[in-house]
Parts: C-alpha cells; structure tokens; sequence
C-alpha cells in the first residue's frame, strides 16, 4: 500500500478524499485503484438509484431483527445484504445503525437495535460478519451519540464521560473489535461541544484503543471545516465539492495540517479497496453461497415477531370466518422512512398473506380507520403514462431553453432522483398522467414537496403552493416534505389528467436532489362510518384480526415522533372492535414504542414492527402457528407516553443534555420505579419454559461462563432466551440496578431441554472514571431468567478480583 502512496502527488491523494459524486469514491488508474459504490441500507441495499424500477430486497427492519436475539439469524441477515450490494456492484453498505432507543420519540428508532448497548453491539457485530465475509463492507453509523434527529445537523450532545463511554461507545466496540468493521460513519451532531466529524473521539477509542483499521467516512456533508483533516476524520460525502479539496492542499503547504494525517487517511481507502476487491490485485470475492432473499425475509420476520399478550387464542386453528381490519392491513408499513427507505418489488399485504394462507376461510375486509397521513401515491393500476400506455406517470426535467432536458417514464407517482438528473441545468420538472377513479366521490389531489408547484386536472389549476421546510432539519423536505392537497370532485371510471409542475429550487444541502410525490390526500370525514362498519365485520366473524400501526411520515429520518399514539382513530378502531368479538387480535405495525390502551381487552397482541416485503406471509405463519413467534423485546414499552423516564428528543438553545446519564431504556424505568407495559426482554412462545439450574463458573481469561439448564414445559416445540444481568447493590460508584451481561438462544421440542452456556466478560462489569476504566474487585451478583423481571429471583454470585493478564483496567478495591 505504501508503494502506491508513494506514486501519489499531494493534489492526488487529497483529491481521493472527498467522493467523485453523491454515492462513489475516486478512481485512479495509474494505481489500479477503482471507484467504490457506497449504498444506504440497513434494511436492504438501495444501490445507486432511488427508483421503483431498480428494486430492492427489502429485509426486516432493526427493531424486528434485534427482537430475535438470535446471533446466527443477525449473520445471515448481514450475508443476504452482502448478496444484494454485489447484485449491485455495490462495495459498501452504510449500515448498521448502532445508535440507542434513548427516547421512544427517536425518529430513527425503528433503524437501530435495541436502548441496550450489549445487544445492540452483540447484533451488530453479527450482521457485520455476516456482511464483511462475503466481501462488502458494512458501516457502522452514527459515530457518537446521534440519537435524535430534532436540529441533528447543528445541536450539541451533551453527555457525561461515565454514559459517553459505559453506553454509547459500548454499543459500536463489539463490531471494531471482534468483527473488525471496515467503515465507520461519523454523526452530523457536536459531542460535548465539538462536532462529530472532527472529535478526538475518533481517534481515541476508535483508531487507538479498538485498533480500527478502517475508514471513517462522514455523513452526507457533515463535513464544514479543514478541521476534521486534521482530526480522524478520512472520507467525504458525498462530491466532488466540499470543504477539503484545493483549501486542504494549501493547508497541508502551509503546515496546517501535517502530510502524514493525509497519508494514514489514504492508506485506509486503499486498504478498503482492497478488502472489498476495488485495487487492481485483490480479486472480488464470489464464493459466497446463495440466500434465497425472500425466504429469508419471511423466516427472520417471524423470528423478530413478539408476542405480547395471547390468551390462548393463538396460534389460530381453523377459523371459519375472520375479519381483517384497519388501513395497515392492506397498506401496512414493510419499513421506515428517510435513507434507510429501499424499493421492493412488492409488499405482501396482511389481507393478501392472510387470504393465501386460508383458502376455505371466509374472509372480509373493512378500512376501520385511515392511518395514513400526507399524500399516498395514486394506486398504480389506476395510473396511465400519457406517452408510453403504461401504468406511471411521465417525468420531464425542462431546461431554461424550454427544452426537454430528461424525460424519465416512472412506475410510481412518489419519486426521487439523488443524482443523474439534469438539475443544474433544467427550471422545471413536469409530471404528467392520467388516473382513473375507482369511484365517485371527492378526492383530495395532492403533492407532497419542497418548494413551488402548480397542480392541474383536466388543464385547470386546482392548487398553487410554495411549501417551505418548516422542520429546517437537513434532509427532511428530502424524506419526508411538506405537503399540501385540495378537493377535486371524481367520477368512477372517467379518467383525469394530472399535471404537476415544479420550479425547481436551487439550493439545500443537496442541490442534485429532487423529492415529489403527487397522490391523495385522506380526509376523516367519513371516521364514524369506517369504525361502525369495522365493527359490524368482526361481530359476524369468528375472529377479528385489527393491523394497527405507523407509517413513513411518523417514523422516519429527518424529524423525531410528536407522540406515542398511533395516527388516526386506530385506538377508537381497537376499542369497537375488541367490544363487538372478544376473540380478536391485534398486530402492531410499528417500528417502534406505541401506546396502547385497548391492550388488555385483546385477546392477543402481536408486535411485528416493519417486517420487510414479505409482511403478509410472515404474519400468516405466526397466526397460523406455521411458525411460532420468536422474538423478545429490546426496548421497554410503556403504558403511557408520561410513564416514560427518559423522552426529551428537543435541544433546548442547541444543547441536548442527557441527564440521566447511564440510566438510559430498562435502567431508567428500574430507577424510576415505574411499572411499564411490557418490559424489556420480554416475549411470549406458543410453548413454556422453566429454568431449572443455574450455576456459574469462576473467571477465567477475564470470563465467567454461566450454565443454566432449561425444560421445554410446553406442548409444542419452541424458543428460549436465556438472559444474564449483573447487579452490584454495595458497589461504591454509580451503576444501573441491572445491566445485560449476556444471553443465549435455543430451541426445544416439547418436554426437553438442555443447558445454555453463556459467557460474562468482566469487561462489561468495568466502569468509567475519568480517563481510565476501573474495575471493583469482590462479589456480584448474575440474575438469571426468560427476561429482565423473571431474572430477578434467579441469582448467583461472582467473585472478581485482579484483572486477567492483558486487561487494561485498574481495579478499585471497595473501602
């Protein structure tokens, strides 16, 4: 590598840098060294185009794929992202998202793993071998404590030294350490004052203490200053422009910044390129052994499914008649919104799964209540492009000179370009199709952008609006615009011509960047009648099943939750529903933490999050007990918004204290003494289990190994995890009242067992005082059970003294 640093003059190696466009690094010949394609992810692999007509395996989202517990479901989940970014010619994946459920409210919450640091890092670290062994990189992002998106470019997180590092570090060490990421992606946000980008954090512990070898590339234009080259900081995103460049060459000239900095950072690209087969010499690995992509959706959906509350009423057997209701039920959530968003080729609805899976069942449907807010794209069988015949609309970017400078045949009415569209040297874009009603009634045409558009039926102008980006958060008029709908008067089966024309605007962070939707509005005109009428089906059927849930414009990138109820009348929906059949299910269709006040008049709750394209199918197994549903919780739900210790997501003068410190997700509430829903680690089978030995080993190599022997207690083979927290009740410095320290996963036909070994590394007993880690010699205490509150009765005791050879922490001796 050092051979072809040396072939490098100065402007070159500062030229490799910076991205030659939004999504690829540089190329330079003379050196063998290729261009490398970067993608968003998690939850599947986009590419290069944001584009319904370059589709996308869409997986399970991380709040499903954490609930499993399961750190061979997480590594095949990173094999099959792998598979879809070289189907892509993809050599970087920009996932996975390791930041904390700090706060319900969280935008992205739904994008991340877990409020623990263990699990998060444990899954992480899995997806990131999974992914890494097949030749792609994964990223690691948001590095450090970007955990909100309320002001994300600018706020300040302020956190102490003890939670900085016992939490929020925790979480990304696992997957530098043990699985070796090759990238990690620096935050929008300042820690403690400084911006991320240009902390000394990325350097110790990241490049020092955890001995990152890898490349630290930045959030799309996190990068403001000459400051980050001098700091750890290597790669930026995207270009070509951007603050290094020509103002770094001169920089590294002027003694400002010392060539060295310049050299480590190239001799990092140089080595992802030839990790990831972009470096003339180090082939493309190819010998990765297929995944077939939906059948491993479906299994790890169900795998991510909790069951909160059943009666007895699942799994179904059978029913002659069952009523599905709710808008989620045919246009429910597969995933989030914001960069994390792929495009499938389709989402199998849970009417469409259900309807499949039960052929000789009578089953109805009713919308009970609208969910969706903003503008829903118009249904593409009722579109017609007016130049092809096809269904979609016609796009045309228009030129200053009048002239048609793109015109792109699109198969869906919410589109984006991030890059390859003409926008520098186009005045508008023009949408054009024709839709057909399928009824007649009074529509709300809308569009949902950033800027100034005229909308037009029939050639008249039904709206003018200039909608401007009221959040003023970077991105969000990208993720998730404003938008704005008026009345049209429709007629079933006569077709209109909608045209929407945009001037497009000329600045933003992203100025090659376009964001248009153009679709329905949904009124609540009608809500009374939708829940009557819901009421009505699930009276005369056997069993009601009600699909409740979010959608893109509650979760999503680029702003933060306003609450923790579900849009519309859902919860009147659940309520009417739940009172006319008492055998009714819910399925909860949201990334995460929602309240629910109808909860105990159900006869069974599911939680399947946003469970990727396979959605329908997923839930029909786990209904039909095809597949039983394997998932615990990661993150506490509560009963109700104001139970929860720790939800402030809004920086007050652009700070962001966190306050609580350590005491962050199922800490917090043990501290508050406050009783939620339902707890972390928490998760229902169709089959029992019970703990029957638990022992613990002494330390050894700075690891204590729990054994716990478990019987299958139930009827049916099934899912255990078995959980490991450490408490310290006479420790002589501040700690949680319990803290995850390991688990294990297993399955077991019915009447047996066996024993789980987990391992505790007195790593994770450790904590923080400036500077230094300690460790507090004398006993603790393990608990262990099926989740957090079952542990508690279950304890053993470790004895820990001096550190093993190599540890690097001192030890506190208690006074």
């Amino acid at each position: 590598m050092r051979q072809l640093l040396g072939r490098l003059t100065l402007e070159e190696k500062v030229e490799l840098l910076t991205g030659q466009d939004m999504w690829q690094t540089v190329a330079i010949e003379k050196i063998g060294l290729r261009a490398m394609r970067l993608s968003d992810g998690p939850s599947g692999v986009r590419g290069e185009f944001w584009d319904e007509r370059h589709p996308s395996l869409n997986l399970p989202s991380a709040t499903n794929l954490s609930s499993s517990w399961d750190l061979a479901l997480a590594r095949n989940y990173g094999r099959l992202a792998a598979a879809e970014a070289r189907s892509k010619n993809v050599h970087a994946v920009l996932g996975p998202t390791v930041n904390l459920h700090r706060s319900p409210l969280g935008g992205r919450h739904f994008e991340a793993y877990s409020e623990d640091p263990v699990l998060s890092a444990e899954i992480a670290a899995a997806v990131v071998e999974g992914t890494q062994e097949s030749g792609v990189a994964a990223c690691l992002k948001h590095y450090v404590a970007n955990d909100y998106e309320t002001q994300r470019y600018t706020a300040d997180t302020v956190v102490d030294e003890q939670a900085l590092h016992e939490v929020y570090l925790l979480a990304f060490e696992k997957a530098i350490v043990r699985a070796r990421c090759w990238m990690v992606m620096s935050a929008y946000n300042h820690v403690n004052g400084t911006l991320a980008t240009e902390h000394d954090l990325l350097a110790d512990p990241l490049k020092s203490e955890w001995g990152f070898d890898g490349v630290v590339v930045s959030d799309w234009t996190a990068v403001r200053t000459i400051a980050s080259a001098r700091a750890a900081q290597d790669l930026v995103m995207p270009g070509p422009d951007g603050p290094w460049g020509e103002a770094l060459v001169k920089a590294v000239r002027a003694g400002e910044v010392p060539e060295s900095a310049i050299d480590d950072k190239v001799l990092r690209i140089l080595l992802l390129a030839s990790r990831v087969g972009a470096l003339e010499g180090y082939p493309v690995r190819t010998d990765f052994p297929p995944i077939d992509g939906p059948a491993f959706i479906r299994q790890a959906a169900t795998e991510g499914s909790v069951l909160l509350a059943n009666d007895g009423l699942l799994p179904l057997a059978a029913p002659r008649s069952v009523a599905v209701l709710g808008h989620n039920a045919v246009a429910g959530r597969s995933q989030g919104g914001g960069s994390a968003t792929v495009v499938p080729t389709h989402v199998v609805s849970a009417l469409e799964g259900l309807t499949a899976a039960l052929p000789d069942t009578e089953i109805t449907y009713s919308l009970g209540a609208v969910a969706e807010t903003g503008i829903s794209e118009f249904p593409l069988a009722q579109t017609r492009n007016p130049v092809t015949g096809e269904p979609g609309m016609r796009a045309e970017f228009i030129g200053f000179d009048g002239e048609v400078k793109l015109g792109d045949d699109r198969l869906a009415t919410d589109v984006k370009w991030l890059g390859g569209a003409p926008t520098e040297e186009s005045q508008f874009l023009v949408l054009t199709l024709d839709y057909t009603p399928a009824a007649t009634e009074t529509l709300h045409l809308g569009v949902g952008t950033t800027g100034h558009f005229q909308l037009l039926v029939d050639g008249r102008v039904v709206l003018e609006e200039t909608l401007e980006d009221t959040d003023e958060e970077l991105g969000a008029g990208l993720l998730a615009p404003p938008t704005a709908a008026a009345p049209v008067a429709l007629t079933e089966g006569r077709p209109v011509r909608v045209e929407v024309r945009y001037t497009l605007p000329k600045v933003g962070a992203f100025t090659n960047a376009v964001a248009i939707g153009v679709g329905t509005r949904p009124t609540t005109d009608a809500d009374d009648q939708l829940i009557a009428d819901a009421v009505e089906a699930a009276r005369a059927a056997e069993v009601a099943v009600v699909v409740v849930g979010t959608n893109s414009k509650v979760e999503s990138e680029g702003f933060d939750r306003e609450s923790l109820r579900l849009p519309g009348r859902q919860d009147d929906l659940v309520a009417a529903v739940t009172a006319a059949n008492p055998r009714t299910v819910v399925v909860v269709n949201s990334g995460s933490p929602v309240e629910m006040p109808w909860r105990d008049a159900a006869a069974a709750v599911l939680l399947v999050y946003f469970p990727g394209q396979e959605f329908g199918h997923s839930l029909a197994d786990v209904l039909l007990g095809l597949r039983e549903p394997g998932g615990r919780l990661p993150t506490t739900w509560p009963v109700a918004e104001a139970d929860v210790p720790v939800l402030d997501v809004t920086p007050v003068d652009g700070k962001l204290a966190y306050t609580e410190g350590i005491h962050i997700g199922y800490k917090a509430w043990l501290k508050a003494g406050t009783e939620p829903a339902y707890g972390f680690g928490h998760g229902l089978g169709y089959t029992t289990y019970e703990v029957v030995a638990t022992e613990a080993g002494p330390v050894a190599d700075g690891v204590a190994q729990v054994r716990t022997t478990v019987r299958n207690t139930g009827a049916r083979e099934g899912k255990v995890v078995v959980q490991v927290y450490a408490s310290r009740p006479d420790s002589t410095v501040e700690r949680p009242a319990l803290w995850l320290v390991g688990f294990a996963t297993a399955r077991f036909a019915a009447g047996d067992g066996g024993e789980l070994l987990v391992d505790v590394p007195t790593h994770l007993l450790r904590h923080r005082v400036p500077g230094a880690w300690e460790l507090e010699s004398g006993k603790y205490l393990l608990h262990v059970g099926l989740s957090m509150a079952e542990a508690l009765p279950r304890t053993l005791e470790l004895a820990v003294g001096q550190p093993a050879a190599g540890d690097t922490v001192r030890v506190r001796r208690p006074s």
